[in-house]
């Protein structure tokens, strides 16, 4: 089943979401990518991504170079923006990672807290309520290791409402579709 990595514009097959953080990770084995990829990436444009940067969303590449860390902030955001508005995202990356603009006080490092929810969102199907969702959710984190005591709980209520808005995302997705479907049979 064909599926679009969340937060990016690049196609994978269900069954390949387990090789995302390669796949992505591979990227950066030069050392980082330049802002046109990571326009490409996301489908955003670049003059948005820069202004992320300047309202402190997150923090400036490095002689021009983004790092992957930076790439999945960058997506989540992007992932995110659809259905929240971005005090609220910025809200939620904050609650797990304190000052968007400074890495050291991070309680999970962005690309780790992404590709935890790209396995959480690739057994999305699996979860037919509440309770599968945090079963699932305990088997995405059960490898998480906590920096300082109740990080994980912190991480698991973020993981909770990225799933839940992205979920949202893909419903008005389908909707908008589905609008402009019955505009095209009207016609």
């Amino acid at each position: 089943m064909q599926w679009t990595i969340p937060g990016t514009v690049l196609p994978v097959n269900m069954e390949e979401s387990g090789s995302i953080e390669q796949r992505l990770g591979a990227m950066f084995l030069g050392g980082g990518i330049v802002l046109s990829q990571v326009a490409a990436i996301t489908g955003l444009e670049p003059y948005t991504v820069q202004n992320w940067v300047k309202r402190g969303f997150l923090t400036p590449p490095v002689a021009k170079k983004y790092t992957l860390r930076q790439l999945c902030r960058i997506i989540i955001i992007n992932m995110l923006k659809d259905a929240l508005p971005m005090e609220d995202i910025c809200g939620l990356i904050s609650y797990v990672n304190g000052q968007l603009d400074d890495e050291a006080d991070d309680l999970i490092d962005d690309s780790r807290l992404y590709f935890l929810f790209i396995r959480l969102a690739s057994m999305h199907r699996q979860m037919n309520n509440a309770e599968g969702r945090d079963q699932v959710l305990e088997q995405v984190l059960v490898d998480y290791a906590e920096p300082i005591p109740g990080a994980k709980k912190r991480v698991e209520a973020v993981l909770k409402v990225m799933l839940t808005a992205w979920s949202a995302g893909l419903l008005r997705q389908q909707a908008c579709a589905m609008t402009a479907a019955l505009k095209e049979a009207k016609k």
